[in-house]
């Protein structure tokens, strides 16, 4: 059950960054257009890239155990440094989420734009494949039960904001409450970093 809770924690808060996907899945939330079908594209597309991540990185470590102690420091370095680009997003940034004027457009343009969105970007793979991977290589024996945790964290965030969106339109149209999230993002990206440090 730990495992799968740092597992769920630590991939709620690697989604929860503000990126171009979530702020898309947002306004599809807002404009209540294809919500079902983008939450589920964004999160069926992680749950792949987590079990790739976990599983895989989970056999090399089998092979090389020097490996899962590069991985440990390797993800600790990650999580410091992603802790502080959103501590640093913000004290800079001035943005607020508006919703488009212009219609919704087609499920398959949705589609194509969702998965565009998530697979070529770089950062997906690197939370993932490379993050979620390296952290749980340190779960021995529970490696399952903490990617079931982070598949799980998945499902709920892009569920949760698609059908939430409406509530939450008001409250991120002010740049201030996207501070807040990133601020609140980078103290647990540095709790963890800290939790593994000392693991």
């Amino acid at each position: 059950m730990s495992a799968a809770i740092a597992g769920f924690s630590l991939g709620f808060s690697l989604i929860l960054a503000i990126g171009a996907q979530n702020a898309f899945v947002l306004r599809q939330g807002i404009l209540r257009a294809h919500v079902f079908w983008v939450c589920l594209t964004c999160a069926l597309s992680d749950a792949i890239l987590i079990v790739l991540g976990v599983g895989g990185f989970g056999l090399l470590s089998d092979m090389a155990p020097w490996l899962a102690s590069a991985m440990l420091w390797g993800g600790v370095l990650f999580l410091f440094v992603y802790g502080a680009m959103a501590f640093w997003r913000a004290y800079s940034q001035s943005e607020a989420l508006e919703a488009p004027d212009k219609a919704a457009g087609s499920l398959k343009a949705a589609l194509l734009t969702c998965l565009a969105l998530t697979w070529l970007n770089p950062h997906v793979y690197l939370d993932t494949v490379v993050l979620l991977g390296s952290v749980a290589a340190q779960y021995d024996g529970q490696r399952i039960a903490f990617g079931a945790g982070a598949v799980l964290s998945s499902f709920t965030f892009f569920f949760s904001l698609g059908y939430g969106a409406r509530l939450l339109a008001p409250i991120f149209a002010n740049p201030r409450a996207w501070r807040v999230l990133d601020v609140l993002v980078g103290i647990i990206m540095w709790s963890i970093a800290l939790g593994l440090a000392l693991h």
